[in-house]
């Protein structure tokens, strides 16, 4: 059996995109947009400027990991620009990619699947980046935090989503907090890593903890956002359930199993393994929230019950088993190869879910036949993607896109 069933491959077909947005800054962001898929070819597949942006967001990203591997060490300012540059391309990349889309009569699911796969992949390295660049470790259980509520919220997201059928954004959001991020990066180019410990005048905090705590205020609004979605609004499905006909509380099974380990193995642990090892810590468990969430979106766009385990959990599984039974595996060897583990988990999780729905579809992954003139207009609604309009191709169609 591969990664999915035929009857979700078949509602995968009637799947439609729905989203609903109040950014403050996609609106103003649409002009640039608009004008940079324009430039795009007609044969350029939208899946392959997807994952192009986040090859350099993430390769970035670990160009600060690796002169600042605890997140301690003052990193060049050079490598802070290339970081901030790295996920303003990425963000553009990823708002035109549907524009790509529907401008080449090339939509399909996949598109949307894809596109929230690899942003559940960008979530783990910005938040990384970010922490290298303010030097967070010195605070290292504020980076634990500040990296757990990032993967907690894109999570929550498409937790809502699976419960009412549609991709909210607030006023406050992905777009917004991108920016954020690339604002700090390039405060960093400008002054040097070293002022983010410097002390905030009356409030005699360092600089440092200022995002931080923007970060929770915006994180406590969002997360209210969602809850009362999924709490007090009906779901999308039959007597106020999800879209699956589930319990709209079933995700939270999938989220404890991902957070409760990755708390109780950093504060167990004899070694200090977190302690002495936190990017490389964040980036196993970052790599199994974006698993979990690539299953709770197919989940959604299958119109499907989404399993309560998951492969990727045998990974925080030995670490803690590792721990109980006193650590007869070194725990910082155990993280390296736990970490590669679920890294080969994800990617090949990724790969045959892309290859199976190409198949169903008859569609190419990374390549296209463009079906729509070379004049189509683009839309410039305040949606990052475009259009909330409903996809345009089935299977049936035979065509080749993203």
């Amino acid at each position: 059996m591969g990664q999915l069933t035929h009857v979700q491959l078949r509602r995968l077909e009637e799947h439609r995109y729905s989203c609903a947005s109040c950014s403050l800054m996609d609106p103003m962001m649409q002009k640039w947009w608009c004008w940079l898929v324009e430039q795009c070819s007609m044969t350029l597949a939208p899946n392959l400027i997807t994952i192009t942006g986040l090859l350099i967001n993430i390769v970035t990203s670990l160009l600060l990991v690796f002169y600042s591997p605890d997140a301690k060490q003052e990193v060049p300012r050079w490598a802070c620009f290339l970081c901030a540059l790295g996920l303003f391309i990425y963000q553009s990349l990823d708002a035109i990619d549907g524009k790509q889309a529907r401008r080449t009569g090339t939509s399909s699911p996949l598109g949307e699947l894809f596109d929230h796969g690899c942003d559940s992949l960008s979530t783990v390295f910005v938040s990384l980046g970010v922490c290298c660049s303010v030097r967070l470790g010195t605070h290292p259980y504020w980076m634990f935090f500040q990296c757990m509520m990032a993967v907690t919220l894109f999570y929550c997201a498409h937790w809502q989503t699976y419960v009412s059928g549609t991709l909210r954004f607030g006023f406050i959001d992905v777009t917004e907090a991108q920016f954020g991020v690339i604002t700090i990066h390039l405060v960093s180019v400008i002054f040097g890593t070293g002022f983010w410990s410097l002390k905030v005048p009356v409030l005699w905090l360092p600089f440092k903890c200022l995002p931080i705590l923007f970060g929770v205020v915006a994180a406590a609004v969002t997360l209210f956002n969602n809850f009362k979605i999924i709490l007090i609004e009906r779901g999308a499905g039959r007597n106020g359930s999800t879209v699956a006909g589930t319990s709209v509380l079933s995700p939270v099974v999938p989220l404890i199993l991902i957070l409760a380990p990755a708390i109780l193995i950093a504060w167990k642990s004899p070694e200090g393994l977190y302690l002495q090892n936190p990017t490389i810590y964040l980036i196993t468990f970052g790599c199994v929230s974006a698993r979990i969430t690539n299953r709770l979106v197919v989940a959604h766009m299958t119109k499907s019950e989404m399993a309560y385990t998951d492969a990727s959990l045998l990974g925080p599984g030995a670490l803690f088993l590792n721990q109980y039974f006193n650590c007869p595996i070194p725990e910082q060897i155990l993280l390296y190869v736990v970490c590669v583990y679920v890294i080969c988990d994800l990617i090949k999780y990724c790969q045959e879910v892309c290859l199976e729905i190409c198949d169903h579809l008859n569609i190419m992954l990374f390549t296209i036949v463009p079906k729509c003139p070379s004049g189509a207009k683009i839309s410039s609604s305040s949606e990052k993607n475009g259009s909330s309009a409903k996809y345009m191709t089935k299977s049936k169609s035979k065509m080749k896109s993203n």
